[in-house]
Protein backbone atom coordinates (compact mmCIF):
# COMPACT_ATOMS: atom_id res chain seq x y z
CA UNK A 1 0.00 0.00 0.00
CA UNK A 2 2.06 3.20 -1.22
CA UNK A 3 2.26 5.93 2.04
CA UNK A 4 0.27 8.54 2.20
CA UNK A 5 1.09 12.27 2.59
CA UNK A 6 1.27 14.24 5.10
CA UNK A 7 -1.82 15.99 4.51
CA UNK A 8 -4.02 12.66 4.05
CA UNK A 9 -1.95 11.06 6.77
CA UNK A 10 -3.21 13.84 9.10
CA UNK A 11 -1.05 16.84 11.05
CA UNK A 12 2.12 16.59 12.33
CA UNK A 13 4.64 18.00 14.94
CA UNK A 14 7.97 16.70 14.82
CA UNK A 15 7.58 13.33 14.15
CA UNK A 16 3.99 12.60 16.01
CA UNK A 17 0.64 12.58 14.61
CA UNK A 18 -1.65 15.34 15.59
CA UNK A 19 -5.73 14.66 15.19
CA UNK A 20 -6.89 17.27 12.88
CA UNK A 21 -8.66 20.11 14.03
CA UNK A 22 -11.08 22.74 11.65
CA UNK A 23 -8.56 25.70 11.88
CA UNK A 24 -10.32 29.14 12.90
CA UNK A 25 -8.89 32.09 14.01
CA UNK A 26 -9.31 30.79 17.42
CA UNK A 27 -6.68 27.58 16.26
CA UNK A 28 -4.65 30.65 15.16
CA UNK A 29 -4.06 31.78 18.56
CA UNK A 30 -2.73 29.13 19.92
CA UNK A 31 0.79 29.48 21.40
CA UNK A 32 3.14 27.64 19.24
CA UNK A 33 5.09 24.16 20.32
CA UNK A 34 8.69 24.24 21.66
CA UNK A 35 9.67 22.60 18.07
CA UNK A 36 7.87 22.94 14.54
CA UNK A 37 4.47 21.93 13.63
CA UNK A 38 1.99 21.41 11.19
CA UNK A 39 -1.71 21.59 12.02
CA UNK A 40 -3.78 20.37 9.05
CA UNK A 41 -7.47 20.89 8.47
CA UNK A 42 -10.33 18.50 9.31
CA UNK A 43 -12.72 19.89 6.83
CA UNK A 44 -10.45 20.27 3.61
CA UNK A 45 -7.58 18.23 2.81
CA UNK A 46 -4.32 20.00 1.96
CA UNK A 47 -5.18 22.85 4.06
CA UNK A 48 -2.65 23.27 6.91
CA UNK A 49 -1.51 26.05 9.08
CA UNK A 50 2.56 25.87 9.75
CA UNK A 51 3.71 27.12 13.60
CA UNK A 52 7.52 27.24 14.54
CA UNK A 53 9.18 28.23 17.71
CA UNK A 54 10.02 31.44 16.82
CA UNK A 55 6.21 32.16 17.42
CA UNK A 56 5.85 32.50 13.14
CA UNK A 57 2.59 30.98 12.27
CA UNK A 58 1.31 30.65 8.46
CA UNK A 59 -1.35 29.01 6.13
CA UNK A 60 -0.23 26.90 3.77
CA UNK A 61 -2.15 24.51 1.37
CA UNK A 62 -0.21 21.26 -0.26
CA UNK A 63 -1.33 19.06 -3.77
CA UNK A 64 0.93 17.01 -5.52
CA UNK A 65 1.30 18.52 -9.36
CA UNK A 66 2.44 15.99 -12.21
CA UNK A 67 3.55 13.90 -9.20
CA UNK A 68 5.24 16.14 -7.23
CA UNK A 69 4.18 17.27 -3.94
CA UNK A 70 3.89 21.52 -3.53
CA UNK A 71 3.57 23.15 -0.66
CA UNK A 72 2.15 27.07 -0.91
CA UNK A 73 2.50 29.63 1.41
CA UNK A 74 -1.20 31.26 1.42
CA UNK A 75 0.16 34.49 3.84
CA UNK A 76 0.64 35.00 7.83
CA UNK A 77 -1.58 34.33 10.51
CA UNK A 78 -0.95 38.01 11.03
CA UNK A 79 -2.10 39.29 7.57
CA UNK A 80 -4.41 36.54 6.62
CA UNK A 81 -7.62 35.41 8.14
CA UNK A 82 -8.19 31.42 8.47
CA UNK A 83 -11.30 32.23 6.07
CA UNK A 84 -9.42 34.08 3.65
CA UNK A 85 -6.51 31.63 3.68
CA UNK A 86 -9.26 28.43 3.31
CA UNK A 87 -11.09 30.08 0.43
CA UNK A 88 -7.20 30.75 -1.10
CA UNK A 89 -6.93 27.49 -0.06
CA UNK A 90 -10.31 26.22 -2.06
CA UNK A 91 -9.13 27.52 -5.12
CA UNK A 92 -5.70 26.54 -5.46
CA UNK A 93 -6.93 23.32 -4.75
CA UNK A 94 -9.81 22.83 -7.17
CA UNK A 95 -7.24 24.73 -9.74
CA UNK A 96 -5.35 22.06 -9.58
CA UNK A 97 -7.79 19.17 -9.78
CA UNK A 98 -8.86 20.59 -13.21
CA UNK A 99 -5.02 21.27 -14.31
CA UNK A 100 -5.42 19.73 -18.11
CA UNK A 101 -9.16 19.96 -18.28
CA UNK A 102 -10.91 21.70 -20.66
CA UNK A 103 -12.39 24.55 -18.32
CA UNK A 104 -15.70 25.97 -19.37
CA UNK A 105 -16.39 29.39 -17.91
CA UNK A 106 -19.04 30.10 -15.51
CA UNK A 107 -21.84 31.65 -16.98
CA UNK A 108 -21.50 35.53 -15.80
CA UNK A 109 -24.66 37.26 -15.38
CA UNK A 110 -24.55 41.80 -17.09
CA UNK A 111 -24.74 42.97 -13.40
CA UNK A 112 -21.56 40.75 -12.38
CA UNK A 113 -18.46 42.69 -11.54
CA UNK A 114 -15.66 41.77 -14.05
CA UNK A 115 -13.23 39.31 -14.21
CA UNK A 116 -10.07 41.46 -13.84
CA UNK A 117 -8.76 41.03 -17.56
CA UNK A 118 -12.04 42.25 -18.58
CA UNK A 119 -11.43 45.54 -16.35
CA UNK A 120 -7.97 46.51 -17.35
CA UNK A 121 -8.85 48.85 -20.69
CA UNK A 122 -11.81 50.19 -19.07
CA UNK A 123 -9.70 51.35 -15.92
CA UNK A 124 -7.02 52.25 -18.68
CA UNK A 125 -9.04 54.49 -20.31
CA UNK A 126 -10.58 56.47 -17.02
CA UNK A 127 -7.61 56.24 -15.31
CA UNK A 128 -4.42 56.52 -16.91
CA UNK A 129 -4.77 60.26 -17.85
CA UNK A 130 -3.69 61.25 -13.81
CA UNK A 131 -0.41 59.57 -14.82
CA UNK A 132 2.76 60.94 -16.69
CA UNK A 133 3.47 59.18 -19.84
CA UNK A 134 6.02 57.41 -18.69
CA UNK A 135 4.46 56.31 -15.77
CA UNK A 136 1.73 55.10 -18.38
CA UNK A 137 4.34 53.37 -20.48
CA UNK A 138 5.94 51.29 -17.22
CA UNK A 139 2.32 50.83 -15.59
CA UNK A 140 0.87 49.31 -19.16
CA UNK A 141 3.95 47.12 -19.20
CA UNK A 142 3.40 45.94 -14.98
CA UNK A 143 -0.65 45.55 -15.71
CA UNK A 144 0.31 43.20 -19.28
CA UNK A 145 3.19 41.11 -17.69
CA UNK A 146 2.58 40.64 -14.04
CA UNK A 147 -1.36 41.87 -12.97
CA UNK A 148 -2.93 40.04 -15.51
CA UNK A 149 -1.06 36.63 -15.78
CA UNK A 150 -1.39 36.52 -11.82
CA UNK A 151 -5.12 37.92 -11.37
CA UNK A 152 -6.78 37.91 -14.93
CA UNK A 153 -9.61 35.16 -14.33
CA UNK A 154 -10.33 36.37 -10.64
CA UNK A 155 -13.64 38.74 -10.58
CA UNK A 156 -13.31 41.96 -9.03
CA UNK A 157 -15.05 41.40 -6.21
CA UNK A 158 -13.21 37.93 -5.25
CA UNK A 159 -9.67 39.63 -4.57
CA UNK A 160 -8.98 38.46 -1.08
CA UNK A 161 -5.82 39.60 0.73
CA UNK A 162 -4.61 35.58 0.67
CA UNK A 163 -4.84 36.45 -3.38
CA UNK A 164 -2.10 39.14 -2.79
CA UNK A 165 -0.28 37.31 -0.41
CA UNK A 166 -0.14 34.55 -2.45
CA UNK A 167 1.00 36.37 -5.62
CA UNK A 168 3.67 38.29 -3.38
CA UNK A 169 5.34 34.96 -1.98
CA UNK A 170 5.50 33.58 -5.84
CA UNK A 171 7.56 36.79 -6.50
CA UNK A 172 10.41 35.82 -3.56
CA UNK A 173 12.59 36.22 -6.27
CA UNK A 174 11.52 39.06 -7.96
CA UNK A 175 10.99 41.69 -5.18
CA UNK A 176 11.52 44.60 -7.16
CA UNK A 177 8.65 43.62 -9.61
CA UNK A 178 6.14 42.79 -6.50
CA UNK A 179 7.09 46.26 -5.19
CA UNK A 180 6.50 48.00 -8.66
CA UNK A 181 3.64 46.22 -9.51
CA UNK A 182 1.27 46.16 -5.85
CA UNK A 183 0.96 50.06 -6.65
CA UNK A 184 -0.89 50.12 -9.60
CA UNK A 185 -3.29 47.15 -8.26
CA UNK A 186 -4.11 49.08 -5.19
CA UNK A 187 -4.88 52.08 -7.60
CA UNK A 188 -7.10 49.33 -9.75
CA UNK A 189 -9.02 47.90 -6.89
CA UNK A 190 -9.56 50.97 -5.64
CA UNK A 191 -11.05 52.29 -8.27
CA UNK A 192 -13.23 49.34 -8.52
CA UNK A 193 -14.61 50.40 -5.47
CA UNK A 194 -15.18 53.76 -6.83
CA UNK A 195 -17.38 51.65 -9.30
CA UNK A 196 -19.40 49.41 -7.12
CA UNK A 197 -17.44 46.12 -8.25
CA UNK A 198 -16.16 45.94 -4.48
CA UNK A 199 -17.24 46.82 -1.36
CA UNK A 200 -15.90 50.21 -0.11
CA UNK A 201 -12.57 49.90 2.07
CA UNK A 202 -12.12 46.26 1.16
CA UNK A 203 -8.74 46.98 -1.04
CA UNK A 204 -6.79 43.31 0.11
CA UNK A 205 -3.51 45.86 -1.02
CA UNK A 206 -3.94 48.07 2.05
CA UNK A 207 -0.64 48.18 4.52
CA UNK A 208 0.43 45.10 2.04
CA UNK A 209 4.34 45.44 3.43
CA UNK A 210 6.52 45.59 0.27
CA UNK A 211 9.78 43.30 0.23
CA UNK A 212 12.88 45.19 1.63
CA UNK A 213 15.27 45.35 -1.22
CA UNK A 214 18.57 46.75 -0.61
CA UNK A 215 19.26 50.07 -2.42
CA UNK A 216 21.52 50.05 -5.27
CA UNK A 217 24.64 52.55 -4.67
CA UNK A 218 26.57 53.20 -7.46
CA UNK A 219 29.22 56.20 -7.69
CA UNK A 220 32.04 56.77 -9.73
CA UNK A 221 35.57 57.64 -8.91
CA UNK A 222 37.68 59.84 -10.33
CA UNK A 223 39.58 57.64 -12.48
CA UNK A 224 36.41 56.60 -13.64
CA UNK A 225 35.09 60.56 -14.07
CA UNK A 226 38.28 60.90 -16.47
CA UNK A 227 37.48 57.66 -18.54
CA UNK A 228 34.15 58.25 -19.53
CA UNK A 229 35.68 62.24 -20.17
CA UNK A 230 37.53 60.87 -22.95
CA UNK A 231 34.63 58.55 -24.14
CA UNK A 232 32.20 61.48 -24.48
CA UNK A 233 34.71 63.29 -26.70
CA UNK A 234 35.63 60.14 -28.64
CA UNK A 235 31.38 60.26 -29.62
CA UNK A 236 30.71 64.11 -29.97
CA UNK A 237 31.82 64.14 -33.68
CA UNK A 238 29.36 61.32 -34.40
CA UNK A 239 26.80 62.23 -31.98
CA UNK A 240 26.97 66.01 -30.58
CA UNK A 241 23.34 65.98 -28.88
CA UNK A 242 24.05 63.14 -26.66
CA UNK A 243 27.37 63.79 -25.74
CA UNK A 244 25.97 67.32 -24.62
CA UNK A 245 23.09 65.80 -23.03
CA UNK A 246 25.60 63.50 -21.55
CA UNK A 247 27.76 66.24 -19.69
CA UNK A 248 24.53 68.14 -18.96
CA UNK A 249 23.54 64.92 -16.50
CA UNK A 250 26.94 65.53 -15.26
CA UNK A 251 27.06 68.50 -14.62
CA UNK A 252 23.56 69.54 -12.68
CA UNK A 253 22.25 65.57 -11.30
CA UNK A 254 19.48 66.19 -13.13
CA UNK A 255 17.29 62.70 -14.10
CA UNK A 256 17.57 61.81 -17.67
CA UNK A 257 13.97 62.27 -18.48
CA UNK A 258 13.89 65.89 -17.43
CA UNK A 259 17.13 66.79 -19.71
CA UNK A 260 15.93 63.95 -22.54
CA UNK A 261 12.78 66.16 -22.96
CA UNK A 262 14.20 69.69 -21.85
CA UNK A 263 12.72 72.19 -24.07
CA UNK A 264 14.60 75.70 -25.25
CA UNK A 265 11.36 77.64 -23.75
CA UNK A 266 12.32 75.86 -20.54
CA UNK A 267 16.35 77.66 -20.67
CA UNK A 268 16.10 80.89 -18.57
CA UNK A 269 19.90 81.33 -17.86
CA UNK A 270 21.06 80.29 -15.12
CA UNK A 271 18.02 78.37 -14.64
CA UNK A 272 16.22 75.78 -16.25
CA UNK A 273 12.64 75.84 -15.18
CA UNK A 274 10.87 72.78 -15.69
CA UNK A 275 6.83 73.35 -15.81
CA UNK A 276 7.07 69.41 -14.39
CA UNK A 277 8.98 66.51 -13.51
CA UNK A 278 8.65 63.18 -11.06
CA UNK A 279 8.29 65.75 -8.32
CA UNK A 280 6.22 68.38 -10.10
CA UNK A 281 7.53 71.98 -11.35
CA UNK A 282 11.27 72.09 -10.88
CA UNK A 283 14.28 74.54 -10.74
CA UNK A 284 17.70 73.49 -11.91
CA UNK A 285 20.59 75.39 -11.05
CA UNK A 286 23.25 75.86 -13.87
CA UNK A 287 26.46 75.97 -13.15
CA UNK A 288 29.47 76.88 -15.31
CA UNK A 289 30.38 74.06 -17.02
CA UNK A 290 26.03 73.30 -17.66
CA UNK A 291 26.41 77.14 -19.21
CA UNK A 292 28.69 76.05 -21.68
CA UNK A 293 27.05 73.03 -22.65
CA UNK A 294 24.29 74.96 -23.76
CA UNK A 295 26.18 77.62 -25.45
CA UNK A 296 27.58 74.74 -27.50
CA UNK A 297 24.35 73.87 -29.23
CA UNK A 298 22.60 75.40 -32.06
CA UNK A 299 20.05 77.62 -30.25
CA UNK A 300 16.49 77.62 -31.90
CA UNK A 301 13.06 79.21 -30.74
CA UNK A 302 12.07 76.03 -29.45
CA UNK A 303 11.82 72.04 -29.50
CA UNK A 304 13.81 69.59 -27.61
CA UNK A 305 17.43 71.35 -26.61
CA UNK A 306 19.09 67.67 -27.04
CA UNK A 307 17.41 66.73 -30.31
CA UNK A 308 19.17 65.78 -32.95
CA UNK A 309 20.01 68.20 -35.90
CA UNK A 310 17.14 67.06 -38.30
CA UNK A 311 14.17 66.76 -36.16
CA UNK A 312 13.68 69.35 -33.30
CA UNK A 313 10.95 67.72 -32.42
CA UNK A 314 12.19 64.36 -31.77
CA UNK A 315 13.84 63.98 -28.32
CA UNK A 316 16.76 62.11 -28.14
CA UNK A 317 17.24 58.39 -26.97
CA UNK A 318 20.03 58.95 -24.53
CA UNK A 319 19.49 55.59 -22.86
CA UNK A 320 20.27 53.64 -25.87
CA UNK A 321 23.10 55.54 -26.67
CA UNK A 322 24.01 54.95 -23.30
CA UNK A 323 24.91 51.24 -23.26
CA UNK A 324 27.90 52.07 -25.89
CA UNK A 325 29.22 54.78 -24.26
CA UNK A 326 29.39 53.21 -20.86
CA UNK A 327 30.87 49.99 -23.11
CA UNK A 328 33.67 52.42 -24.48
CA UNK A 329 34.62 53.71 -20.85
CA UNK A 330 34.85 50.50 -19.35
CA UNK A 331 31.75 50.83 -16.96
CA UNK A 332 29.52 48.50 -17.70
CA UNK A 333 27.88 48.46 -14.64
CA UNK A 334 27.35 52.32 -14.26
CA UNK A 335 23.57 53.65 -15.40
CA UNK A 336 22.67 57.03 -16.51
CA UNK A 337 20.77 57.70 -13.08
CA UNK A 338 24.03 56.99 -11.39
CA UNK A 339 25.47 60.06 -12.69
CA UNK A 340 23.01 61.15 -10.57
CA UNK A 341 24.04 59.62 -7.54
CA UNK A 342 27.61 60.62 -8.49
CA UNK A 343 26.75 64.09 -8.48
CA UNK A 344 25.05 63.94 -4.82
CA UNK A 345 28.83 61.95 -3.75
CA UNK A 346 30.82 64.77 -4.68
CA UNK A 347 28.81 67.58 -3.48
CA UNK A 348 28.74 65.67 -0.06
CA UNK A 349 32.67 65.07 -0.41
CA UNK A 350 32.88 68.94 -0.78
CA UNK A 351 31.34 69.61 2.28
CA UNK A 352 27.49 70.65 0.85
CA UNK A 353 24.89 70.26 3.39
CA UNK A 354 22.18 67.28 2.79
CA UNK A 355 19.75 70.31 2.65
CA UNK A 356 21.28 71.99 -0.37
CA UNK A 357 21.95 68.14 -1.66
CA UNK A 358 17.87 67.91 -1.90
CA UNK A 359 17.35 71.05 -3.21
CA UNK A 360 19.69 70.77 -5.84
CA UNK A 361 18.59 67.49 -7.33
CA UNK A 362 14.74 68.50 -7.01
CA UNK A 363 13.76 66.20 -3.82
CA UNK A 364 10.84 66.82 -3.04
CA UNK A 365 11.29 65.05 0.52
CA UNK A 366 14.14 65.13 3.05
CA UNK A 367 13.67 61.62 3.46
CA UNK A 368 14.92 61.08 -0.11
CA UNK A 369 17.98 62.75 -0.05
CA UNK A 370 18.45 60.65 3.62
CA UNK A 371 20.11 57.96 1.21
CA UNK A 372 23.04 60.11 1.20
CA UNK A 373 23.74 60.79 4.81
CA UNK A 374 26.25 57.66 5.28
CA UNK A 375 28.24 59.35 2.63
CA UNK A 376 28.13 62.50 4.59
CA UNK A 377 29.36 60.47 7.85
CA UNK A 378 32.35 59.30 5.93
CA UNK A 379 33.29 63.08 4.86
CA UNK A 380 33.09 63.86 7.93
CA UNK A 381 35.66 61.29 9.53
CA UNK A 382 37.69 61.82 7.03
CA UNK A 383 37.65 65.56 7.74
CA UNK A 384 38.16 64.61 11.25
CA UNK A 385 41.52 62.25 10.25
CA UNK A 386 42.93 65.03 8.39
CA UNK A 387 42.57 67.53 11.10
CA UNK A 388 44.11 64.83 13.74
CA UNK A 389 47.13 64.23 11.62
CA UNK A 390 47.77 68.22 10.99
CA UNK A 391 47.71 68.68 14.76
CA UNK A 392 49.75 65.41 15.45
CA UNK A 393 52.37 67.05 13.33
CA UNK A 394 52.52 70.29 14.67
CA UNK A 395 52.81 68.43 17.90
CA UNK A 396 55.33 66.46 16.70
CA UNK A 397 53.61 63.44 17.23
CA UNK A 398 52.81 60.41 15.33
CA UNK A 399 49.22 60.35 14.38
Amino acid sequence: MPARSAAEAGPTRGKRNVPPVRLNGHVARRKCPPEPCVLWDSELPGFGLRMRPTGYKCWIVTHRERGIKRTVTLGSVAEVSADQARQAARRRLAANRLDGLPRPAAPRRKEDPPLFRDYVEGFWADYARHWKPSTQKRNRWLIAKELVPAFGDVALDAFTRADVVCWRDGLATRPCAFNRALPVLAVMLAYAEQLGHRRRGSNPCRAMPRYKVKERERYLSAPEYRRLARTIDQIEPDWPNIAAAIRMLIYTGARMGEVALLRWEHVHPPRLALPDSKTGPKTIYLNAPAMAVLDSLPRRASGYVFAGPDDPERPPRVDNHWRKVRKLAALPDVRLHDLRHSFASVAIMDGVSLGLIGKLLGHALPETTARYAHLADEAVMDAAERVCSSLANALGLSA
